[in-house]
């Protein structure tokens, strides 16, 4: 078998594995941490049922009904169950295989453009991160500390091994002038306003970035985001479907911008 075929074979199974991971992810970590902040320090009650990423068993969010594990392959159980629970014929959300999609459809990317190796891993990594923000924040308006900060650090530590093409200097200011630049921004605008305009998880999400792709890389970063930002605002209002406060998550559209840059470099200097 072709060596490139073998790569991206492995990559499309490897990527729907993770992205039914990240949906696992995108639904519990917002509520464990939820749950943190609800309770008092040391005073949650010892008969409390565990509830973490590995328990309780993935299971059907209308009957409770426990997925067999058949009914839990990613894409496949999907498609044979013709999108609806066993148990009780609920609709299964579009989501679920969607993320799995765009999951395996980044890997294999990856492994395409990078071969296999641990260069594709550290960049499929990335993505996959990435894909569990976007939704996280379009779901909840939270961008966790649990990934974002892992993801800088991992970020100026694929640097320092030659992992992402660029050097440990580029991506410590890539960083810093992120995380700076939205900070600044933020409190221009609580000074001007009176209010926030974004919250502190997007200084974060962006300063993952800068460490990834480089601090040149964050004018295009910026500039892809707002302008995609702009549009899904415009398309949100027409539909009627922003929030009272006329806000929307902004982590989406770094995350989308994030990716373009991976995919296709900054833009040309001509649009910018």
């Amino acid at each position: 078998m072709n060596d490139s075929v073998l790569a991206l074979g492995l990559a499309t199974l490897l990527g729907l594995m993770i992205g039914s991971f990240l949906n696992v992810v995108i639904y519990r970590l917002p509520l464990m941490l939820q749950a943190q902040w609800d309770a008092p320090l040391g005073d949650t009650p010892p008969d409390a049922p565990h509830f973490n990423l590995a328990v309780p068993r993935s299971h059907c969010p209308h009957c409770q009904h426990a997925l067999a594990w058949h009914e839990n392959i990613p894409l496949l159980s999907f498609l044979r169950l013709r999108g609806r629970c066993a148990h009780c014929q609920a609709p299964i959300g579009w989501r679920y295989p969607a993320i799995e999609l765009i999951t395996s459809g980044l890997f294999m990317w990856s492994a395409a453009e990078h071969g296999l190796g641990f260069q594709a891993l550290a960049w499929a990594g990335f993505a996959a991160a990435l894909v569990a923000l976007a939704a996280i924040d379009a779901d909840t308006r939270l961008l966790p500390d649990a990934i974002t900060q892992p993801l800088v650090w991992a970020g100026m530590l694929a640097a320092s091994l030659g992992l992402t093409g660029i050097g440990l200097n580029e991506a410590l200011w890539g960083a810093a002038a992120g995380y700076l630049f939205l900070w600044t921004v933020f409190w221009l605008f609580k000074a001007v306003t009176g209010k926030e305009g974004m919250g502190q998880g997007d200084f974060k999400l962006l300063a993952a970035l800068g460490a990834w792709l480089g601090w040149p890389a964050l004018l295009s970063l910026i500039l892809i985001a707002s302008f995609s930002g702009a549009i899904g605002g415009l398309w949100l209002k027409l539909r009627g479907q922003l929030d009272d406060n006329g806000q929307l998550a902004f982590g989406p559209f770094l995350v989308l911008a994030g990716l373009w840059v991976m995919a296709f470099g900054p833009l040309p200097w001509f649009l910018i």
